[in-house]
Parts: structure tokens; sequence; C-alpha cells
């Protein structure tokens, strides 16, 4: 730093552990809903099952793609994104089948911008998080957080 202090990385160290648990969430609920689903829109359970696959490939394509964006635009424009995308995919997931005329389109649609979210929360928490000496890393999450749900951050 400038004037000689040693950088806080409190902030971002925090942020990365909250995205872990956002990730969580976002890759855990459409599977939850499942059944849902089907009962609902009445989609087969075939057919609904292939999203998990459609979120981990677009997961894997997107973390093989934006690994030189993170570099070359930073690592906040990439968590800005990160939780846009994945604020995005979950209202979609409640909102979209609904409003389009095949409810199967809305859950792809929501499930592809969720898993860009995943994947771009992963290429900028990653480094961040590794660039934090391993003290902070273990302060800011017993400061940051009262749950151990995310006990792997550490």
């Amino acid at each position: 730093m400038r004037d000689g202090t040693t950088p806080n990385y409190r902030h971002t160290l925090s942020a990365c552990c909250f995205g872990y648990i956002t990730q969580a969430i976002v890759n855990s609920f459409a599977p939850l809903l499942f059944l849902t689903f089907q009962s609902e829109f009445g989609i087969p359970l075939e057919q609904i099952t292939l999203l998990v696959t459609l979120n981990f490939c677009i997961q894997l394509t997107v973390d093989l793609l934006s690994v030189k964006l993170v570099d070359k635009i930073g690592y906040r424009p990439c968590a800005v994104a990160a939780n846009l995308f994945a604020a995005l995919g979950l209202v979609g997931l409640g909102t979209l089948p609904s409003l389009l005329p095949d409810p199967y389109i809305g859950l792809l649609c929501s499930v592809a911008l969720y898993a860009v979210g995943v994947a771009c929360w992963k290429c900028w928490s990653v480094p961040s998080w590794r660039r934090a000496p391993s003290r902070t890393r273990r302060e800011s999450w017993q400061t940051s957080t009262p749950s151990t749900a995310g006990a792997a951050c550490w």
C-alpha cells in the first residue's frame, strides 16, 4: 500500500466466505424443487434432471473462458457480475417458468443464468482468497460469520 500499511483483506475474505454459502444455495436449490417442477408444470423428471447437467456444463465452460477475462477486467467487476447472475437466475427460477409459454425453457434460462454466476464467482474468489495471509483468512472467517456452514473457507 502507498502509506506503508499492510493490506486488509477482511472485506474480500468475507465476500469469499459468503460466496461459498451462496454457491451452495444456488447449486442445491433447483434439485430440491424437482418434484415441484414435475407436478406444477408437468415436465417429465428425465427432462428436469438435465438441468443439473446443464448447470455444470455451463460452469465448466465459463470457468475455462473467464480466467483471462478476470485478469483483464479485475476481480471487483467479476464479483458484481457473479452476484448479479446468481440473483437473476434464482429470481428467474421462481418467475420464468410461469411467464414463458414453455415452463421448461424458463427453467433452462434460469439455470443458465445462475450457472454463469457461480462460475464467475469461482474465478474471482479463489485467487482473492489465496492472496490473503492464512492468519487473515482464519480471523476473517471467525469474525464475519456466526455459523460453521462454510468452514471449508479456512
